[in-house]
C-alpha cells in the first residue's frame, strides 16, 4: 500500500480544506464485511488534482458533485480526484469493507464464552481507510457526523453522545473539529455502567461475559476517572472539549489504550478476571489518566505531522503519572480509593524508564522530536511509537519541569491550548508558548534534549582528605549526540547506628551539570552517595566503590522506594553494559527482595532477573542455578507473607507465586498446587494462575494435550482460549511444534490467527528448555517471516518480530541469519524495526555472556 508522504500531505493541505464527513456504517451484513457510505464536504482553494484514501473490499460507487466517477480508478488505496475547480465540493462513496482480525480498522471479535460478537475501530495513523473514505492526514480536521445500522440488541458508542432511533439505527452527535485517526465506533451487546460528572455523561463498557468483573471494579474506575477529570480542570484553563466521556474495554486490542475523543478504548485485560496486585491496579489508573490527558494533548490540539508524535505521547505519559499521583493523594477531595503499593514515579522508574534507556542505545534510536526530514511518510512515523516517544519523552518533560518550574510549565501549556484549540501545532509552536512563560532559554534546552539521541552516563568522583573533609565531582559521558544539561539531586546516606542494615539521609545536594564544579564538605564522606536521587533526570548513573559496597549490604535499608529504584536501575544498566556480573545482580535480589515492601520494585527486579538474566545473559549451563535462586527467593517472600492477605502483603505474595511458577525447574510443587486448586497458605488458584502453571508444566513436558483441553473446557473464555494456544505450543513434542508453526504462518482466511492468538501461540512456542527440538525452526523463521509480515500487515508484523523471534538462541548463528534477513529478505518496515531491535539485544546478550566468561 502506498504510504502517505509528508510532502503529499502538505500539498493536499495547501489545496483543500475539509469541513464535514457524514459517515453511515451498516454492521448487519454478516461476519466478514460491513457497509460504508461516506459524504465528504470540502473546499478547494485553487484548481488542481488530489486523491482520497479508502481500502475497500469492493467500491460500489463514487460521485463528485453529483458526477459519477469510475470506481475502477481506485489505485490500491487512492482514488484520484482530478480537475477540481476552486470552491465547495461534495464527494460521495459507497463501499463494502472487510472486518479485521488484527486489531486494525474495524476489528470484529466473537466471544467464545457466550457467542456474542463485538466490533470496534482502531483508526490510528492510516487505518481510517479500512472503515470509510477520508483525506487521511492529521492536519485536515473536520466535523464527523456518524450513523450506524446495527443488530437490534447492540449498543453503539461513538465520539459523541449516541441516540437509538429504533430498529437498530443509531445516530451520534456531530463532533467538534477532530483528525481522521481519532474517529471511533464501538458496537455490540455491551455491559455498561453509567454515571454523570460535572454535567457530562460518563460510562464504562465491556463485553457481557466480563460484566461481573467490571461491576466489581466500577466504583474504583469511575472514582479515578472523576478525580483525574477534576485535577485536569484544576491545572488546565481550557475545559474538557467534548460532550461525554466513555471508556470501552474492548477485546484483542493491540495497544494499551487509544485516546479517541469522548470514547477511549482500552484493552480489556484491564477488566481483571483474576487477582492482581495494587501496583497493577495503579498501572490501570495511570493509563486512565494518560488517555484523559490526550483529550487536550492530541485531541484538542493535534500534531500537524507525525514528526511531532511526542507532543501527544510524551505529554500524556508524563501527565498520566503526575496527575494520578496528585489525584490519589486526596488533592481532589475525599479519601483516595486505595493505598497504592508504590508512588507512581517509582513505578515509572521501574516499569517504564528502562524501556527508554534500552531503546535509546539501539541503532534504531531517534530524537524525542525528530526533524520532519526524519519522518518522510507514515510508515517511518509508525516506527517511532516506542520507548523514546513515551518513556524518554516523559523523562525529558519531568526534567524540564524540574528545570523551569511547574508554574511556568503549566502557564506555557495553557497558552499553547488557547492559541491552537481545535487546530494543529508543531514543536516550534509549543516552544514559543513555553518561552513566553519563562525567562529560561527553552529553545536551547529543546535542542539538547529533544533533537539529540543517546543516554548520558553520570559517574561520581569522590575524594577524601586527611583532615576529614571530602569532595565530589560528577564525570559526564554521552552516547549518540554528546551530553545534555541536567538538574539533579545527589543523595547522601549514612549507616543508622541504632538499626543495622538501615541508612539515614543527610541533606541532599542540588546539582546542575555541566555548571557545578567539585563540592567540598565536612563531616566525613557518606556511606552511600547516589546521583539522580529521586530520579528527576534521564541518565544512567554509576556508584563509586564505597557506595556500591554499601548498596550491596543495605539496599533494602534505604528509606525511600524511589531511591531504591534508582539503585536497582543502576545495577540493571551495569549488567547490560557488562560492568556487573549477572550473578551479582541475582545475589543482590536474593539478599534484598525478601525485605522489600514496594510492589513495583519486587515485580520489576524479578522480571529482569527471570526474563533477561536467566534466559539471555547467563550461559545456558548456569540457567538452572539462576532459576533455583529465583524459586528460593520466591519461597522467602512466601514465608514472609504467610497469614491474612491484604494490601501490599497480598500483592507481594501473588508476585512471589507467579515468580515461583515461572522459574520452576521441575513439576514438583506446582503440580500439587494445580491438583489442590490452591497454594498452601493461599491464594486459591484463579484462571490466570491455573493457566500459568499449566503453561510451565507444558514447557517442562509434564502435562498432556488432553489436560490442556480439559482446562479449556473449565475456562472457555477468550483468555482461556489464548492460554490453551500457549500451552499446546509449549509442549516439547515435534507434532505440537509443527502444528503451532503452521498456525503462526498461515496467512489466508479464517485459519489465520487473530492478533491475540498469534501472540499466545508464539510466546508458548520458544523455550530455552527445548533448544534441540526447536533448532530447525530458527532458520525457518528468518526464511518465512518476511512473507508473513507482508501478507498480514503492520500489527502482525510487529508481533512476529517481537514474540515469534527465536530469542532463546543466543548464538552467533542467529545473529548471522537475522542480518541476512535484513539484507536479503526485504522485510516490511514494521518487521525490519523489530528485527533490528531484536538483533541488537542479541548482540548485547552475547557481549554480556562474553564479559561474564561464558559462551
Amino acid at each position: 500500500m502506498p504510504q502517505l508522504t509528508r510532502d503529499e500531505a502538505q500539498t493536499r493541505a495547501r489545496l483543500i480544506d475539509v469541513h464535514r464527513y457524514e459517515v453511515d456504517l451498516d454492521l448487519t451484513r454478516g461476519a466478514e464485511r460491513f457497509g460504508s457510505r461516506t459524504v465528504i464536504h470540502f473546499t478547494a482553494r485553487t484548481g488542481g488534482d488530489t486523491f482520497v484514501e479508502i481500502r475497500p473490499a469492493e467500491l460500489h460507487s463514487v460521485t463528485l458533485d453529483g458526477r459519477p466517477l469510475d470506481p475502477a480508478a481506485l489505485d490500491d488505496n487512492r482514488l484520484p480526484l482530478t480537475g477540481l475547480a476552486p470552491g465547495a465540493h461534495e464527494l460521495r462513496l459507497d463501499a463494502a469493507m472487510h472486518y479485521s482480525r488484527t486489531g486494525e480498522g474495524m476489528h470484529r471479535f466473537t466471544d467464545p464464552a457466550d457467542g456474542e460478537s463485538y466490533v470496534y475501530t482502531q483508526l490510528f495513523m492510516e487505518d481510517v481507510q479500512r472503515v470509510f473514505a477520508a483525506f487521511d492526514q492529521p492536519d485536515l480536521k473536520a466535523v464527523f457526523a456518524l450513523s450506524v445500522q446495527a443488530p437490534e440488541d447492540w449498543t453503539v458508542l461513538a465520539n459523541g453522545r449516541t441516540e437509538h432511533l429504533g430498529e437498530g439505527r443509531w445516530q451520534a452527535a456531530p463532533t467538534p473539529l477532530i483528525s481522521t485517526y481519532l474517529v471511533a465506533v464501538a458496537a455490540g451487546p455491551w455491559h455498561s455502567v453509567r454515571t454523570e460528572h460535572a454535567g457530562l455523561p460518563f460510562g464504562i463498557h465491556c463485553r457481557r461475559s466480563l460484566a461481573p468483573y467490571l461491576d466489581a471494579d466500577a466504583e474504583e474506575i469511575l472514582d479515578l476517572t472523576r478525580r483525574c477529570f477534576d485535577r485536569y480542570h484544576e491545572i488546565f484553563a481550557e475545559p474538557y472539549p467534548f460532550d461525554s466521556y466513555d471508556q470501552a474495554f474492548v477485546p484483542e486490542f493491540n495497544a494499551g489504550a487509544m485516546e479517541n475523543p469522548g470514547l477511549v478504548t482500552f484493552r480489556d485485560e484491564f477488566v481483571y478476571r483474576s487477582a492482581v496486585t495494587d501496583t497493577e491496579r495503579q498501572t490501570r489508573g495511570v493509563v486512565i489518566a494518560h488517555e484523559m490527558a490526550h483529550m487536550w494533548f492530541g485531541d484538542l490540539v493535534t500534531l500537524q505531522w507525525w514528526d511531532d508524535i511526542w507532543l501527544n505521547e510524551s505529554f500524556a505519559e508524563y501527565m498520566g503519572y503526575q496527575v494520578l499521583a496528585e489525584a490519589t493523594r486526596g488533592g481532589s477531595g475525599g479519601t483516595p480509593p486505595r493505598k497504592w503499593g508504590t508512588d507512581t514515579w517509582t513505578d515509572f522508574a521501574v516499569a517504564r524508564k528502562g524501556w527508554g534507556y534500552d531503546a535509546d542505545q539501539r541503532p534504531s534510536t531517534h530524537p524525542v522530536a525528530p526533524t520532519p526530514a526524519d519522518v518522510p511518510d507514515t510508515a517511518s512515523a509508525l516506527l517511532n511509537f516506542d520507548g523514546i516517544s513515551y518513556a524518554k519523552g516523559a523523562s525529558a518533560l519531568r526534567q524540564l519541569v524540574a528545570w523551569m518550574g511547574e508554574k511556568d510549565f503549566l502557564t506555557g501549556i495553557n497558552e499553547h491550548f488557547a492559541r491552537h484549540r481545535f487546530g494543529n501545532a508543531t514543536l516550534a509552536d509549543f516552544l514559543d508558548s513555553l518561552a513566553r512563560a519563562t525567562d529560561r532559554d527553552v529553545h536551547a534546552w529543546a535542542a539538547r534534549w529533544l533533537r539529540t539521541t543517546g543516554v548520558d552516563t553520570l559517574t561520581p568522583v569522590v575524594q577524601e582528605a586527611a583532615d576529614g573533609t571530602w569532595s565530589v565531582s560528577v564525570e559526564q559521558t554521552g552516547s549518540g549526540d554528546g551530553t545534555r544539561p541536567h538538574r539533579l539531586t545527589i543523595g547522601l546516606y549514612d549507616h543508622d547506628r541504632a538499626t543495622p542494615g538501615r541508612l539515614v539521609p543527610r541533606e541532599p545536594l542540588s546539582w546542575d551539570l555541566p555548571d557545578d564544579g567539585p563540592h567540598r564538605a565536612t563531616g566525613g564522606r557518606p556511606a552511600l552517595l547516589l546521583l539522580n536521587d529521586q530520579d528527576l533526570t534521564y541518565a544512567k548513573v554509576r556508584l563509586d566503590p564505597v557506595s556500591w559496597d554499601t548498596a550491596l549490604g543495605a539496599l533494602s535499608g534505604l528509606p525511600d522506594p524511589l531511591t531504591r529504584a534508582v539503585v536497582w536501575n543502576a545495577a540493571r544498566d551495569m549488567v547490560r553494559d557488562g560492568e556487573l556480573a549477572p550473578t551479582a545482580y541475582l545475589d543482590a535480589a536474593r539478599a534484598h527482595l525478601p525485605h522489600e515492601t514496594d510492589l513495583a520494585l519486587v515485580q520489576g527486579v524479578l522480571a529482569f532477573a527471570r526474563t533477561q538474566i536467566a534466559d539471555h545473559y547467563l550461559p545456558l549451563p548456569e540457567r538452572h542455578a539462576a532459576l533455583t535462586t529465583l524459586t528460593a527467593l520466591s519461597r522467602d517472600i512466601l514465608r514472609r507473607t504467610e497469614g491474612p492477605e491484604h494490601g501490599t502483603e497480598a500483592g507481594l505474595r501473588l508476585t512471589a507465586v507467579r515468580a515461583f511458577i515461572d522459574s520452576a525447574t521441575t513439576p514438583a510443587g506446582i503440580q500439587d498446587w494445580l491438583d489442590d486448586g490452591s497454594v498452601p497458605g493461599g491464594p486459591r488458584l484463579d484462571p490466570e494462575l491455573r493457566w500459568r502453571i499449566l503453561g510451565r508444566l507444558a514447557t517442562l513436558g509434564a502435562t498432556t494435550p488432553d489436560a490442556i483441553d480439559a482446562e479449556l473446557a473449565r475456562d472457555p473464555s477468550a483468555t482461556g482460549r489464548e492460554g490453551a494456544a500457549r500451552c499446546h505450543a509449549a509442549l516439547p513434542d515435534p507434532a505440537a511444534k509443527q502444528a503451532a508453526w503452521d498456525a503462526l504462518f498461515t496467512t489466508d482466511g479464517e485459519a489465520a490467527l487473530s492478533n491475540y492468538l498469534f501472540t499466545a501461540t508464539a510466546t508458548g512456542f520458544w523455550a530455552p528448555e527445548q533448544l534441540d527440538l526447536l533448532r530447525p525452526y530458527v532458520d525457518r523463521y528468518f526464511t518465512e517471516v518476511p512473507a508473513l509480515a507482508a501478507a498480514r500487515g503492520p500489527a502482525l508484523a510487529t508481533a512476529a518480530g517481537r514474540y515469534a523471534f527465536p530469542a532463546p538462541f543466543v548464538e552467533d548463528h542467529t545473529l548471522r541469519l537475522g542480518e541476512a534477513c535484513l539484507t536479503d529478505g526485504d522485510p516490511t518496515p514494521a518487521l525490519r524495526r523489530k528485527l533490528l531491535d531484536q538483533l541488537d539485544d542479541l548482540r548485547r546478550a552475547l557481549r554480556v555472556r562474553a564479559a561474564a566468561g561464558g559462551a
